[in-house]
């Protein structure tokens, strides 16, 4: 599929009174912003293309949906108070905006070398980023989202998958609820994992969406773990770092995993 045939799907799919939709032939993206409120979500076709190969409709539902939720969310009341059993803290890459387009400061806090900490208003199908701008508003102070953040996630329910591939034990937590990977600040539940795990412990958000525990026994676990994230990452909505995690008592350390080799400590 060509990416002029991408960007007319979408127009049709997203087709609203309220937004309009511009193509920027030399980014290859299509933005659709909402008119009243003047912002919008940036959409990378190739990206998309890329998907479609391999899902079809699936791929053009997903961002559909992602779309029509982001701009939804607009329209909707983004105050702190009231909300603080929606308040949830969001893991992604330190390559992700530390503002918004419109200038405001988004509130996170740092994570790993790979990771930061951003923290969200959940409002169901989608989340709002949380600002300075919203916090000072309110009075608020850093610690306090922090603190209320950590004990919703904490609180979030936990089914793992297990899979056991070449001697290697992994764990796959994958709810879809948008916090998936986020669960990797549950020091609790790493603790749990780190109690039972009888070779080393690795830990991976290749996106958001998921969320990896691994049980490496032997030489050959590290390589499928690289294999396994790299695809994660890939194809993940929300792609956060394809680098894996050694754990131990509560410290994450970022390894590269080099081919049959052992993993080395970034």
């Amino acid at each position: 599929m060509t990416s002029i045939k991408m960007k007319k799907l979408l127009e049709e799919r997203l087709a609203n009174p309220n937004w309009e939709t511009s193509y920027h032939s030399k980014q290859d993206t299509l933005k659709v912003t909402d008119k009243e409120h003047e912002k919008g979500v940036t959409i990378s076709l190739p990206g998309i293309i890329s998907k479609w190969e391999v899902s079809k409709e699936k791929a053009i539902d997903e961002v559909v949906y992602y779309v029509e939720e982001s701009l939804h969310a607009l329209r909707r009341n983004d105050d702190l108070s009231g909300k603080e059993k929606q308040i949830y803290p969001v893991i992604r890459s330190t390559s992700f905006p530390t503002e918004t387009k419109e200038g405001k400061k988004l509130l996170f806090t740092e994570h790993t070398a790979e990771t930061r900490i951003y923290y969200a208003i959940d409002l169901g199908a989608t989340y709002k980023l949380v600002d300075e701008k919203m916090m000072e508003r309110e009075g608020w102070q850093v610690e306090q989202v922090k603190q209320i953040a950590t004990f919703n996630v904490r609180s979030l329910p936990v089914h793992t998958k297990e899979d056991q591939v070449a001697g290697n034990i992994f764990y796959f937590l994958n709810t879809n609820d948008g916090y998936d990977a986020s669960r990797i600040l549950n020091d609790a539940l790493l603790d749990k994992f780190e109690k039972q795990i009888e070779g080393k412990m690795a830990v991976a958000v290749p996106h958001q969406d998921v969320l990896v525990i691994a049980d490496i026994r032997n030489e050959t676990g590290y390589d499928i773990l690289a294999q396994m994230n790299m695809s994660f990452f890939t194809n993940g909505l929300v792609p956060i770092t394809a680098l894996s995690f050694l754990y131990n008592n509560g410290e994450l350390e970022p390894i590269f995993i080099l081919g049959k080799n052992k993993p080395k400590r970034s």
